[in-house]
This record gives C-alpha cells, structure tokens and sequence, in this order.
C-alpha cells in the first residue's frame, strides 16, 4: 500500500487510537505510519466481537447445565479461541479441549488452575465459578 493511500476513516473499535500499519513512500522503501483505520475493519472486527460474545453466553449456559467447564465461558468471555489459550498457557489444544469438560476441569492441580489463571488474567477463585 502506498504512503498516501492509508486509510484515515476512523474506526469505532479503536476507540479514537491509531495503529500503526507499513506503507511504501515516493521512493519505494518500506516505512511506518500511522492510521485511523477503515469502516469494513470496523464492521468485520465488530462481527468478530459479537461471535465472542455469543460464545461466552452459550457457554455460560453450557457450564450451568453441567455440560462444560467454567474454563469454556472464560476463554471466550477473555476473547479466546483453543488455539490462543493453548499458545498463553502453554497447554497442548488437545488438553484445553479436554479440560473445557466438567471432570476433566475438576481434575485439574493448582498448579494446572494457576497456568490457566495466568493466562486468561484471573484469580484462580473466580476461574472456578461463572460470574
């Protein structure tokens, strides 16, 4: 993209900042520059929020009916996927999807708990139960 075509919309989502994106100058070399961001990066982050946020509430439903793990609800209510919360716990996606099931989840050290707390930026207590 060249230097003068960075969009400068405005972008609701991030919420009046700028980001910093690489363009081409006049003379071909790559540089930094900042921008305001666009509107369909403002309608498909948008979209990406509210998938999220449907998945934190049909998971919330899920833990109430014993069918998941609070560890679901929390991945998605901090706006994660298996893939991100294995790559910031450090745990293979094959052990977080075990542990999104409720005896798995129970199993769990406080060690295991700590990793996932750390992860997601909660006390281990609050880990444990829905909000």
């Amino acid at each position: 993209m060249d230097l003068d075509a960075v969009p400068q919309e405005g972008n609701a989502t991030l919420d009046g900042h700028s980001k910093l994106m690489y363009a081409r100058d006049a003379q071909g070399r790559v540089v930094t520059t900042t921008s305001r961001g666009w509107e369909a990066e403002e309608i498909v982050t948008s979209h990406a929020v509210d998938v999220l946020v449907e998945q934190a509430r049909a998971a919330k439903e899920r833990v109430k009916a014993g069918l998941a793990s609070p560890l679901e609800y929390w991945m998605y209510e901090r706006r994660m996927d298996v893939a991100l919360l294995s790559q910031t716990s450090g745990f293979w996606q094959w052990r977080v999807r075990r542990h999104l099931q409720p005896r798995h989840f129970a199993a769990l050290s406080p060690a295991q708990l700590a990793r996932y707390g750390e992860a997601l930026g909660l006390p281990v207590s609050i880990l444990r139960e829905l909000p």
